[in-house]
């Protein structure tokens, strides 16, 4: 595989997706092989605008991230009653 196949491949992985959405996350590597491949350009441009759309879609479809942000880290500490609005 090519850097781009192999970027989509880790993506898709770390979204946790391959095995709900098989044909689609497929369908996603083939094109990162299409645009990798060399050759005919306007084959690896037509190729990486529908990769773009594909992965998009699979984003969406992708389970929420069980990884916190500063925002969730925020809403927990205010949870535990350690965030206490201050007095003007």
């Amino acid at each position: 595989m090519g850097q781009v196949a192999d970027a989509i491949v880790a993506e898709i992985d770390q979204l946790g997706i391959r095995d709900k959405h098989p044909g689609l996350a497929q369908l996603a590597i083939q094109l990162g092989e299409s645009v990798d491949a060399p050759g005919n350009v306007t084959g690896q441009a037509n190729a990486a605008r529908e990769l773009r759309a594909v992965m998009e879609d699979l984003r969406k479809l992708a389970p929420p991230s069980e990884d916190m942000d500063r925002v969730d880290e925020l809403a927990q500490r205010r949870e535990d009653g350690l965030v206490r609005a201050r007095r003007a």
